[in-house]
């Protein structure tokens, strides 16, 4: 994949409203353990950058894949990742399906306010019992004349006490678990305030800590069967197919965060005198720099080749299981060894190398874990066990 002039400047714009509106308040979001979402949103969807691969019908830039890749590459650049995953969650996990599968009038009331910035989005699929193995989930939607009357609660839900409506995956039917699920939007709000049946709880996390993360409890909670996004039963296949982008897209930011992990790493110890030398010019340090560097580096290859195949409408299942699988373990691996350089000032707050160690253990764990991207890999490669 080749970035274009245009690719370019959609990144230099970004990369220059992160510097002006986001990066400087990076501090004080942290300590208030959540960030303006509508206010930061609205300035974002007036820029655009709310639905560079929506349809322009919405609001949306109408522009291909390509540039949803160098936009994730841009976004990364945000200094807390507690945003950035916010960002993703209103534009990459709780958006897709609605813009591919759902009705007209459904994508006027709920995707164009997301698009523009008037709405900020949740997703919900993780419950207290079903995370990683989402064909499990228990909440259900029973039917009362049009409407569908909903109870359950979803887990770590990102935007959670700012949403006015979520992307709700739950069961409407019984039957084979693959194919009694469907995506409905949810209002959780009516006139400014908690819809009628919905109560959130704040979670409290190790990090993504501008992140307002929550559990939220439905009970009883009636929505107009219009609200579903696509065929009923139809679901977990729509949500299987917006993982694969998901999935790419939060390797493809945090191919930026890691490399801001290392410019960072060698500001710090090219500076830091230890012994009479800086602690850069010790080999150990700068060597290991350079091979994490080059991990990196290998990781956008890949980002980059499976978004050609995705370009070409091809499947990239398997390869955005491998990025993702990759990004994981490089997040650890990068903020650790970074982290040991900066010795007893990395185990403090107040320094960026801590708050990514603290951040990025979460993408080993988030959007389908290291284990389950094994399996999905395996199952490509034709050698899972026989149950």
């Amino acid at each position: 994949m080749h970035f274009t002039s245009e690719h370019i400047a959609l990144q230099d714009s970004l990369r220059q409203f992160i510097a002006k509106e986001i990066n400087p308040h990076v501090q004080e979001w942290e300590a208030a353990g959540i960030f303006p979402a509508h206010e930061l949103f609205r300035k974002m969807g007036a820029l655009g950058y709310l639905g560079v691969n929506k349809s322009t019908e919405y609001g949306g830039l109408g522009l291909d894949y390509s540039y949803e890749i160098a936009y994730c590459e841009a976004i990364g650049g945000i200094r807390t990742q507690g945003v950035c995953m916010a960002i993703a969650v209103q534009t990459e996990m709780a958006t897709p399906a609605l813009a591919r599968f759902g009705s007209d009038e459904l994508r006027r009331r709920f995707l164009a306010p997301a698009i523009s910035g008037e709405s900020v989005v949740s997703i919900g699929v993780s419950e207290a019992g079903a995370g990683s193995d989402v064909a499990s989930i228990k909440t259900r939607a029973r039917k009362d004349g049009g409407d569908y009357v909903i109870s359950g609660s979803k887990m770590w839900i990102t935007n959670g006490t700012q949403a006015d409506w979520i992307c709700l995956l739950v069961n409407t039917s019984e039957g084979a678990p693959h194919r009694n699920k469907s995506l409905v939007c949810v209002p959780l709000k009516e006139n400014g305030k908690r819809a009628r049946g919905v109560s959130v709880q704040k979670i409290d996390k190790i990090g993504m800590w501008s992140s307002d993360t929550a559990q939220i409890f439905l009970d009883e909670v009636r929505v107009p069967q219009r609200n579903r996004i696509g065929e009923e039963g139809m679901g977990f296949t729509y949500q299987m197919m917006q993982f694969q982008e998901e999935r790419l897209s939060a390797a493809a930011r945090r191919v930026t965060a890691l490399t801001d992990v290392i410019n960072d790493t060698i500001e710090y110890t090219r500076s830091r005198i230890a012994f009479g030398k800086p602690i850069l010019d010790n080999q150990v340090v700068h060597f290991r720099l350079a091979e994490l560097k080059t991990e990196i580096e290998l990781l956008r290859s890949l980002v980059y080749r499976a978004a050609d195949v995705h370009l070409a409408g091809e499947d990239m299942t398997e390869l955005a299981s491998m990025a993702k699988l990759k990004i994981g373990r490089l997040c650890r691996e990068v903020t650790d060894s970074c982290m040991q350089y900066w010795g007893g000032m990395g185990f403090t707050l107040e320094n960026p190398v801590s708050r990514a160690f603290r951040d990025l253990r979460l993408i080993s764990i988030a959007g389908g874990a290291d284990e389950i991207m094994l399996q999905i890999i395996c199952k490509h490669m034709g050698i899972l066990p026989k149950r």
